[in-house]
């Protein structure tokens, strides 16, 4: 067993070695191209995804935009809080280029049903195909039509949590700061935001101790992933919407960000953090030991990746101004 995998908790490991094993065998050795490489990621986690909470309903929508048509999957629970409700808005990771609504769809499930909550879920435009900003214009878009949409689903448009992983929290976090700028991001009242990736910048330190081939995420994949999200002007559009770590992040909604500590960008995750206090920003986090990138995919089998979407979940609610759920399961 290598350092890295013996490094991480062991329920989280062995997600990660089921999926890396899987993945390999699907590769074959292989060079593959992002079409290929997206479906061997979704089957590799295929069977972990199943199971969770049933939704009372799932609807799926398309979405005209400048950079082609997108989807979105409304999912409302068993039980919610109103009617309309609050609602939580997700964006998914896979580094900009890689994962959608159903490798999500276990995830979305479990925060509908731990929050109470309806749960909208994005699925933008992948790079490179689509790069920097479809992905960001499509989510802005995604809200317009929530908001006149709203009443047809149940849903207060005026009460939003947005969240999201790695590349996700990213999207969620410049998604609130271009309706900052537009003087319209008073619907959004929470931001849970889960290991993002906040800059193309990692330390040496990051890409040696946590970012290896070994890694779940290593510096090298990180560095593609950036590469393709930015596309042929990167040097252009580098700027704080595509790397908000380099925004002024004043008057953004209370923010919880979580990551484990085996995660090549834990660094950056307690950067954010600390920028998000310093420009006034109502902060909380979480660091999970042993935990790597990604860790909330094991919610099968994890204690820690279930407490990590019970804590966003009261997080969501508890800024939402809705009652705490005593007993209810995350």
């Amino acid at each position: 067993m290598s350092r890295s995998l013996e490094a991480l908790d062991p329920q989280i490991r062995r997600f990660i070695e089921d999926v890396c094993r899987e993945g390999a065998r699907l590769r074959g050795g292989r060079e593959l191209g992002w079409p290929e490489r997206r479906i061997i990621a979704a089957q590799a986690r295929g069977p972990w995804r199943d199971g969770g909470p049933r939704m009372r309903e799932v609807k799926d929508v398309r979405i005209p935009s400048p950079h082609g048509e997108f989807g979105l999957r409304v999912l409302h629970p068993q039980t919610v809080a109103s009617t309309p409700s609050p609602a939580l808005v997700y964006l998914h990771g896979g580094g900009w280029c890689m994962f959608g609504l159903d490798t999500h769809d276990r995830l979305l499930r479990e925060y509908a049903d731990a929050a109470c909550l309806p749960v909208v879920a994005i699925d933008y435009s992948l790079a490179p195909e689509h790069p920097y900003p479809a992905a960001l214009d499509q989510a802005v878009i995604a809200l317009d039509w929530l908001r006149a949409q709203a009443a047809g689903l149940g849903i207060d448009a005026g009460r939003l949590v947005l969240a999201g992983d790695s590349a996700g929290a990213n999207l969620a976090v410049a998604t609130t700061l271009r309706l900052r700028e537009a003087g319209r991001h008073d619907c959004i009242r929470a931001l849970v935001l889960n290991y993002g990736a906040w800059t193309p910048v990692l330390s040496d330190i990051a890409r040696q101790a946590l970012g290896t081939p070994e890694d779940m995420l290593s510096g090298a994949e990180m560095d593609e992933f950036w590469a393709a999200y930015l596309g042929p002007d990167a040097d252009s559009v580098a700027g704080p919407l595509a790397a908000p770590l380099q925004a002024a992040l004043h008057a953004l909604p209370p923010a919880l960000l979580l990551w484990g500590d085996r995660d090549v960008l834990a660094e950056q995750n307690a950067d954010m953090a600390q920028r998000l206090a310093e420009a006034g920003v109502h902060t909380r986090t979480q660091v999970y030991p042993g935990a790597p990138h990604s860790f909330i995919e094991a919610m099968a089998v994890s204690d820690q990746a279930r407490d990590a979407i019970r804590r966003g979940a009261e997080w969501m609610r508890h800024h939402l101004r809705l009652p705490t759920l005593q007993g209810h399961p995350a």
